[in-house]
Order: C-alpha cells, then sequence, then structure tokens
C-alpha cells in the first residue's frame, strides 16, 4: 500500500509538525482537533497507513462522534474501507475489534492524483493536447437565437 507523502522538512521533526498544527488543517491535525481528542476522544484503533481512528461524544442526532488524525496528509480516500465502514456508522465493530479481510474485487489504496502530472487525462483533454473525437448520433449542439 502507499504511503502518503509527508513534506521532506517535517519528517522527524516534532516541532515543525506542532507548528504546523497552527497553520494548516492538511498535516495531520489541527491545534483545534488536537484539544477537542485530548478531552473527548477514546483511540479505537489504527490502520495500516498509520492513521488513527478516535470515538468520542454523542452528535447532535444521537450517534457517537468518530474521526481520524492522518498519518501524513489530510486525504480522505486514505482511509481503508473497513474503517470507512465504521467512521460512517455502517457498523459498530471496528475493524480493530474484529478480523476485517478485503473482499477480492477491493482494490489497494492508490493516492487522488488529481492536480498532478500522473492524473487521468482522456483523449482530447486540453492537458494531452489532441482533439476529441466529433459527436455523432442524435445530438445538437445548443448555439445562442437558434
Amino acid at each position: 500500500m502507499a504511503q502518503i507523502p509527508v513534506a521532506p522538512f517535517v519528517r522527524g521533526h516534532t516541532d515543525m509538525k506542532f507548528l504546523l498544527q497552527f497553520f494548516t488543517w492538511w498535516n495531520g491535525q489541527t491545534l483545534g482537533t488536537r484539544f477537542f481528542t485530548w478531552r473527548f476522544g477514546k483511540r479505537v484503533g489504527e490502520d495500516e497507513l498509520g492513521n488513527i481512528y478516535y470515538e468520542g461524544p454523542l452528535s447532535s442526532y444521537g450517534l457517537p462522534k468518530r474521526w481520524v488524525v492522518y498519518s501524513g496528509y489530510a486525504e480522505a480516500s486514505a482511509i481503508p474501507p473497513g474503517w470507512h465502514g465504521w467512521m460512517h456508522h455502517r457498523t459498530d465493530t471496528p475493524p480493530s475489534r474484529e478480523k476485517y479481510e478485503a473482499r477480492e474485487w477491493e482494490k489497494s489504496h492508490q493516492l487522488n492524483l488529481t492536480g498532478t502530472p500522473m492524473a487521468y487525462r482522456p483523449k482530447g483533454s486540453l492537458a494531452t493536447g489532441g482533439e476529441r473525437d466529433r459527436v455523432t448520433g442524435d445530438y445538437d449542439a445548443w448555439t445562442p437565437r437558434s
């Protein structure tokens, strides 16, 4: 499984990680999340990527609050399927308390490549150049005053 990248100047520097909590929301947790987790959070488990999952007091709709502190960048697609189900109250038992096995059709995590040079660019997209096939059939493009 791919590990979520952490900026090189942050790895191993706990002082820098702490400072980033004041100014960024995408590097692990914010200062507010750290305080809320310290005050109310009960650690439920950790996934293979190092993300840590917590459960807290009841929300306004009567279910316990659940949240994750990411090990690197806050990337929602980095939550494995078993933990995703628990986070969204699809199950009450977290994967850390049962033997969760991924189904054969489940794919392993792949980083979200949107906005990077490795992002998917279909034929005819502006980023790859070239031209898209002309539309045929019963489609008529809208033109003003026609």
